[in-house]
């Protein structure tokens, strides 16, 4: 990450009652970016945690960069602490790594190939994380073909 960085520091923010959270980006994209909508972006929180998303305005009058429950873990962090922000614009093509196996099913499967191939970085990822985290040989088996499925049915993310 060698272009300018951008920091600040920001509170985790519950996003309605959901166990999802937010920081509020306190500045324009529009004039740092150049974009009113989603500006990619790879971060680093509390100079340790790494995150590579997106800053989204979510019907709201202000963008804001999500953390997953994930990262909150990493952090040892919840609602209403304070966190550290670093970021980039993310100008990276987002490449999702389909496993050998996986590139088995979907040769057997070229629709769902198609359609998956037209789908979002982060709807791509979330499938294939998903078969990828399967503990046992045949979880990960049945999360294949469940997959094929899902996307057959226009279903976008797990």
């Amino acid at each position: 990450m060698t272009q300018d960085h951008i920091s600040f520091k920001g509170k985790i923010t519950q996003h309605g009652k959901i166990n999802a959270a937010y920081v509020e980006f306190p500045f324009s994209t529009e004039e740092l970016f150049g974009k009113k909508g989603q500006v990619k972006i790879k971060a680093i929180f509390d100079d340790h945690v790494e995150y590579r998303g997106s800053l989204a305005k979510m019907k709201s009058n202000f963008h804001m960069l999500g953390l997953t429950q994930e990262i909150r873990e990493k952090l040892d962090k919840t609602f209403g602490d304070e966190v550290s922000v670093k970021l980039w614009e993310d100008k990276e093509e987002r490449i999702v790594e389909i496993p050998d196996d996986v590139k088995i099913v979907f040769n057997e499967n070229l629709k769902a190939k198609e359609l998956f191939d037209k789908m979002s970085y982060t709807h791509r990822k979330e499938y294939i994380r998903w078969i990828v985290e399967a503990k046992k040989p045949e979880t990960r088996e049945n999360r294949k073909v469940k997959m094929i499925e899902m996307i057959l049915a226009g279903k976008k993310g797990i």
